[in-house]
C-alpha cells in the first residue's frame, strides 16, 4: 500500500498531487516504488519527479527508472537532477522518459487539467549560489561546481519565464535544488550554497506559484516557505520516508 500523508497547511481538496525526488535508481532498488506507483490513482491525480532520477546517470539506470513509472495511471511530470547529469547523458535520460510519456521540464511548462481544475507545472534543475548569510564561492572548486553555482540564478529566470507563460488555476515550481533554508535544516549550513539560491525563491514569488517542490537536501526537512509565501515542500526520498508525499491543493 503507497504511503501517503496530507501537508500541515490548512489547505482545501481540489487536486491531489503526489511527488518524490531522489529515487536514485540503481540496481539495488530496482521495484521498490513500482508497487505503489501502480495505486497512484487512488491517491493523486498526478505524480511529480524532482530530480536524481538516476543514480549516477547511465543509461542503464534510466531504463530501470523507466521500469519503475511505465503506464501509470496518472500523468508524470518531472525534473532532472544533478546526478542525471554525472555522465553527460541528461538529454538523453529526458528522451528515454519522455518516450514512455513522462513530461520533462526544462525551463518550460506543462498544464493538466482535472474536473475543470487547471494546474501548471513550471519546472528547472536550478542550481547553487547561495542565500542570504550562507553565501557561495561560485569562482573556486572544480568546473562542475562552478557551473553549478551559476546556474542557480540562470536557472531562476527561466523558471520565472516559464511559470508566465502559464494560464491554470493553480501553479506550482518543480526544482531539484532548493529554493529556501528552511527546507535544509538538518544539512551542514557549510554546504547549504551548494543546495540551492535564493533566486529560485524570488522567482517563485514572482511567478505566482502556489507550491513549489524540490528535492536534493537528503537529510533536510520537508516543509518551508519563501519570503513571499509560498509552500515549498522537500520531497527527497530520505526525508519523506515514502514513496511519495501527497498535497492537496484548493479549489
Amino acid at each position: 500500500m503507497a504511503l501517503t500523508a496530507r501537508p500541515r497547511c490548512g489547505w482545501l481538496t481540489g487536486m491531489r498531487v503526489a511527488a518524490v525526488g531522489d529515487l536514485h535508481m540503481r540496481d539495488a532498488v530496482r521495484g521498490r516504488f513500482r508497487d505503489a506507483f501502480l495505486e497512484l490513482a487512488e491517491h493523486a491525480e498526478v505524480l511529480l519527479l524532482a530530480g536524481d532520477l538516476t543514480n549516477s546517470g547511465t543509461l542503464r539506470e534510466a531504463q530501470l527508472l523507466c521500469d519503475e513509472v511505465r503506464g501509470l495511471p496518472v500523468p508524470v511530470v518531472g525534473v532532472l537532477g544533478n546526478h542525471d547529469h554525472d555522465r553527460r547523458l541528461g538529454y538523453r535520460i529526458a528522451v528515454l522518459l519522455s518516450e514512455i510519456g513522462v513530461t520533462m521540464l526544462d525551463g518550460d511548462a506543462t498544464t493538466l487539467e482535472h474536473k475543470g481544475f487547471r494546474l501548471g507545472i513550471a519546472g528547472v534543475m536550478g542550481g547553487g549560489g547561495g542565500f542570504p548569510c550562507y553565501p557561495g564561492t561560485p569562482g573556486e572548486g572544480s568546473p562542475e561546481h562552478r557551473e553549478r553555482h551559476r546556474r542557480g540564478p540562470v536557472d531562476a529566470l527561466r523558471l520565472h519565464a516559464a511559470l508566465d507563460t502559464l494560464d491554470c488555476d493553480m501553479r506550482i515550481a518543480l526544482t531539484h535544488f532548493a529554493p529556501v533554508v528552511d527546507t535544509l535544516r538538518g544539512e551542514p549550513p557549510k554546504i547549504y550554497a551548494g543546495l540551492g539560491c535564493q533566486e529560485l525563491a524570488t522567482a517563485i514569488d514572482a511567478g505566482g506559484a502556489e507550491l513549489a517542490v524540490h528535492g536534493h537536501a537528503h537529510n533536510g526537512a520537508e516543509f518551508g516557505r519563501t519570503p513571499g509565501g509560498v509552500a515549498v515542500r522537500n520531497v527527497s526520498h530520505t526525508v519523506i520516508g515514502a514513496p511519495y508525499r501527497v498535497y492537496e491543493l484548493p479549489r
